[in-house]
């Protein structure tokens, strides 16, 4: 069996006397689309931030692709093919929506933004962003300032910056987040059309998007790992419902 494209061992973060994540343990293969679900304050936020680079566990490890990066810099996992999009949306709200995906192209390229101006016009840059937007179904809207895009739009943006850098893992904290009933939809197939493209770990609230395009679930209780497996086991796993799903019929 090949190793996991991401494999986690013993993560351990602690801010004060709260422990964000507990010793955990997690693997993601390629191609996978992995979601990970919990209560507000089980570590899930705090894991992302730890896999992109953006805070540095207290212990354990973090292998990617075979290295052990878990002490690179976030840029340095990105040069790699880790990508993360946030809760918050972080767009460059002034620039174009193409602008936006030729930015992200360029920069994972390493060249410095203080070349834009001349850089815009760069058919290297323009072309495979054009291609992105197509992709993400945002292609009619390339010459629209990303302010005014509509907030599902946004996110969606955010994500086609996000493989503008070519990622080998996507990490997607709360893509649906504030989203209504119809932009939640376009995004479900959105991420759905992603699947066995892009290896995803992704952390949602919605149970209907986590069922649906996830391969395998696990589950984050106080910063442990309290249940791993497929959709169904996770349903169907007395522990998870009583500490997280609930009861309800159709749970």
């Amino acid at each position: 069996m090949s190793a996991p494209l991401l494999d986690v061992k013993g993560l351990t973060k602690s801010f004060g006397g709260l422990v964000a994540t507990d010793g955990l343990d997690l693997g993601v293969s390629a191609g996978e689309t992995h979601a990970v679900i919990g209560p507000n304050g089980a570590g899930k936020t705090t894991l992302l931030a730890q896999l992109a680079g953006q805070l540095r566990p207290d212990a354990g490890t973090i292998h990617f692709d075979g290295a052990d990066i878990t002490g690179l810099s976030a840029p340095a996992r990105s040069l790699r093919g880790l990508a993360r999009s946030f809760q918050i949306t972080s767009i460059f709200r002034d620039f174009t929506v193409l602008d936006n995906v030729a930015l992200a192209i360029q920069a994972h390229a390493g060249h410095s933004f203080r070349l834009w101006q001349p850089a815009r016009r760069d058919a290297a840059l323009r072309d495979p962003a054009g291609a992105i937007l197509e992709r993400v179904g945002l292609g009619g809207r390339a010459e629209v300032v990303a302010g005014n895009l509509a907030h599902g739009e946004q996110r969606q943006l955010e994500i086609a910056m996000a493989l503008g850098t070519r990622p080998k893992l996507l990490l997607l904290d709360e893509p649906m987040a504030g989203m209504g009933g119809e932009d939640s939809e376009r995004m479900k197939a959105f991420l759905g059309s992603l699947k066995g493209t892009c290896t995803m770990l992704l952390v949602e609230h919605d149970m209907d998007a986590v069922f649906t395009l996830a391969d395998r679930v696990t589950v984050m209780v106080y910063g442990r790992a309290l249940a791993c497996g497929a959709p169904a086991e996770i349903r169907a796993d007395e522990r998870v419902r009583q500490a997280y799903l609930g009861d309800e019929e159709g749970v």
